[in-house]
């Protein structure tokens, strides 16, 4: 059975996801079988396994950056939030339900078998299990029945890091008070602290450690500055949302209100002389040189939002201009001509789309999950030049559109062309070698500006050089020998 250790946070988003990549990275290099676990996590950003089984996209990140497949039992329960109170519930790759916050505060006990059973799963194949737990162990209204910090750790019999988040101020509060709200044993089982995104010099920080170190009781196992790399994101909290640069081609993505798998636009983002920016709001649009709808979680809602607030007229007007749009999987939905749920499945309720594209969605009981490959084929307008190439992605949606600009390996088709107007469902639709970059040359020949840009772009070896830049940090600035000693002498 493998040997664990445990991540957690003092909030959400101070870098537990990331460092649990690094860890398994470095795991791994270092001749280990190693895996990624999360019990419970709730996300909107979500990955299709190679059975067809739904995960958060952060668990099928470190399963990449552990060189291993992506498999279920990494992340047992995935929650999709669909309202402000309200979730899809997603349970070893399939759908459960929906269900409200105080339903599934209820339910999670119930879990408990399933969660020790997929983690005892991938123990008995691998070496190392590196589990990452969620938000703060110090909710106290939230501690009763927990399945994801401490319950989870005592489930696993895991050791625990405790991670804090410099840059965002007030990291010997978040450590300190923490630890201080810690049940007895739950303390004990904490054996060291981390200061993760600390900017500047660091030998400013020792006596600072010190002091942790004095008040916790527990040795501060690492300082890791703040460090530039690319990996998909958790969750809405991505620092890409509010990325800003000039560049020669612009291209805008509308940030939905429950916008999902923004991970899609990794590819575009890495090609030189494209900036990517996010936009909310009508007046932020401006006069872009593409305009790209993704992924939704809850497609009638954000219909709504963008037409009260603008930016679907805006979007109307620069494409009657002839400005491109692409929509993804929800934004595709968006595009076509009407969107109905007659089963409730995102809140009910019928509403046109945008009517740029001939096509009409209508919500199933059933989810579309599966990955796919195929070719682009019935494409016209300023992106004919991808016509014959190839894609490989994976298909999540519970909305069925007809339509053929893609023919998929399955034998089936997906998307619509409507002059520059284009949708598919295929997430991870531009990552393949040479889609991204025809996209950014055919914008700069349409504006009349050269990108110069002839490097090849192969987004695999692109993603396993950022896992190194990071694990390097990693390695480099905490104490790896003891890490290995806590794993070893568990809890």
């Amino acid at each position: 059975m493998a040997k664990a250790i445990m991540l957690q946070g003092t909030m959400s988003n101070v870098g537990k996801s990331v460092l649990t990549a690094a860890l398994c990275r470095i795991f791994a290099k270092d001749g280990y079988r190693t895996a990624p676990f999360k019990s419970q996590n709730m996300a909107l950003n979500s990955f299709i396994t190679r059975e067809g089984l739904e995960i958060g996209r952060a668990q099928a990140m470190q399963a990449e950056a552990a060189g291993v497949e992506p498999v279920a039992a990494m992340n047992p329960v995935l929650l999709k939030p669909t309202t402000d109170v309200g979730s899809q519930v997603i349970v070893m790759g399939e759908v459960y339900g929906n269900m409200t916050a105080r339903e599934y505060f209820k339910y999670k006990k119930s879990l408990v078998p399933t969660i020790r059973a997929a983690y005892e799963s991938l123990s008995r194949d691998n070496d190392i299990i590196v589990i990452e737990g969620a938000g703060s162990p110090a909710e106290i209204n939230l501690k009763a029945d927990d399945i994801v910090n401490m319950g989870m750790a005592k489930m696993a019999n895991a050791p625990v890091l405790l991670i804090g988040d410099i840059d965002r101020g007030g990291v010997f509060a978040q450590l300190l008070g923490t630890v201080d709200l810690l049940e007895a044993d739950e303390k004990q089982m904490v054996k060291g602290l981390v200061v993760n995104k600390f900017r500047g010099d660091i030998s400013l920080l020792s006596s600072g450690t010190d002091i942790l170190e004095q008040r916790s009781g527990k040795p501060v196992l690492g300082v890791i500055p703040y460090t530039h790399f690319d990996i998909d994101d958790e969750d809405s909290l991505s620092e890409r949302f509010d990325k800003r640069s000039e560049s020669l081609i612009d291209i805008a993505v509308i940030r939905l209100p429950h916008i999902s798998n923004f991970t899609d636009l990794t590819a575009l983002e890495c090609i030189g002389g494209a900036g990517v920016r996010y936009v909310s709001r009508a007046a932020e649009l401006g006069e872009p040189d593409m305009i790209i709808l993704p992924g939704t979680k809850n497609t009638l809602y954000d219909m709504r939002i963008i037409r009260e607030n603008g930016i679907e007229a805006k979007i109307k007007r620069l494409a009657a201009k002839g400005t491109p749009v692409f929509g993804i999987c929800g934004g595709y939905q968006l595009l076509g001509e009407e969107i109905s749920d007659p089963f409730d499945t995102e809140g009910g309720g019928k509403a046109a789309g945008m009517g740029l594209l001939p096509v009409k969605t209508v919500f199933s009981q059933s989810k579309t999950r599966t990955q796919i490959s195929g070719v682009f084929e019935n494409i016209d307008g300023i992106f004919a030049p991808l016509k014959g190439q190839r894609f490989k992605g994976y298909e999540i949606h519970m909305g069925q559109t007809e339509g053929s600009l893609l023919r998929l390996e399955n034998g089936k088709t997906d998307g619509c062309c409507a002059g520059n107007v284009y949708g598919c469902y295929i997430h991870g639709i531009f990552d393949e070698s040479g889609i991204a970059k025809t996209i950014v040359r055919a914008l700069a020949d349409k504006k009349g500006v050269n990108i110069n840009d002839t490097k090849p772009f192969d987004m695999r070896a692109y993603k396993e050089a950022q896992y190194d830049i990071l694990a390097d940090a990693v390695r480099k600035n905490m104490d790896m020998d003891k890490i290995y000693k806590i794993i070893e002498e568990g809890i």
